[in-house]
């Protein structure tokens, strides 16, 4: 008997699904979140790479931007430091940014990079303060319902972002790279700022007007209040979830990251399980995608 790996009958279907796809995303630009289990597990994480390798093989530009917050408060750890949130938001002092800009910018880019170049691509590593590319302020949090100065919660490096320059990233793109970012950024007194990585991948894909935003994460997608996965929601449906409560906790930021992203100009964003071995492609390329797709109007939800 023929193992369905090598029947060519089995094989064609699914090349022939995913051609109106690569026609599509053609010299467009897909901005990839990379984060959580897809980060963590070795065969996820290679599986990643390939992904990312065979969508600048057939002529898109992937654009990856990652997290590391298991990987900074592990090394915290280690040297003693103990991590502190507010909000979700890890509380950066000076110290505690060392290690961020040690850990980000340093071994989990690097490691993303090698990995990619393993799998026969061209990456290359960025932090945000590359090429002034992020432009950061300080993230100003106050207590809940104030407007007071004087309530303000002190987060130390903790930045939003002021602007984004694009140019090293086209620079990158036209030369066949594949940009591998931090999500780091400098304030103008040259101070580096921890930002959100959800954030940059979202702005960084307006900025680069790309065709889709894909956020790599450890949950099924967006549920209803049954727990069935939503695959496809216009914007409206998106809010009106929201108000109904159904869209709530960690899940909320993630969402509204990715209507900022559609509102926009992104196409489609798309909060995708990052547990499914090559999530990335199977969302690219396949008519069901990996989680759910968000976009202005969902007769625009899937091209092809």
């Amino acid at each position: 008997m023929t193992h369905p790996k090598s029947d060519p009958s089995a094989i064609a279907p699914v090349l022939a699904e995913a051609m109106p796809y690569i026609q599509h995303f053609h010299g467009r630009t897909i901005v990839i979140k990379y984060g959580g289990s897809a980060m963590a597990d070795e065969a996820l994480k290679r599986g990643f790479a390939r992904d990312v390798v065979l969508m600048k093989l057939v002529g898109m530009n992937p654009v990856v931007v990652h997290g590391g917050g298991p990987q900074i408060g592990q090394l915290l750890e280690r040297i003693g430091k103990k991590s502190e949130f507010i909000e979700g938001l890890r509380v950066t002092d000076s110290e505690t940014i060392d290690v961020v800009e040690m850990v980000l910018g340093g071994l989990v880019n690097k490691e993303i990079v090698a990995l990619i170049n393993t799998h026969g691509g061209r990456a290359v590593g960025l932090s945000g303060k590359d090429g002034d590319m992020i432009r950061a302020r300080k993230l100003v949090l106050r207590k809940h319902g104030s407007t007071n100065n004087e309530d303000i919660v002190e987060l130390g490096h903790v930045g939003e972002i002021e602007s984004i320059n694009p140019a090293v990233v086209d620079t990158l793109d036209a030369g066949d790279f594949i940009p591998v970012i931090a999500p780091i950024g400098a304030g103008k007194d040259g101070k580096a700022y921890n930002i959100n990585a959800d954030t940059v991948a979202g702005r960084l894909a307006v900025t680069l007007q790309a065709e889709k935003l894909i956020m790599l994460t450890n949950t099924p997608g967006v549920l209803d209040s049954d727990g069935q996965l939503l695959t496809g929601l216009s914007e409206a449906r998106v809010q009106e979830l929201i108000d109904e409560g159904v869209i709530t906790d960690g899940m909320l930021p993630k969402v509204r990251c990715a209507l900022d992203a559609v509102a926009g100009g992104v196409r489609t964003a798309t909060i995708s399980d990052g547990r499914v071995a090559h999530a990335t492609l199977l969302e690219t390329l396949t008519d069901e995608g990996v989680g759910t797709q968000i976009g202005r109007d969902r007769k625009v939800l899937r091209p092809g």
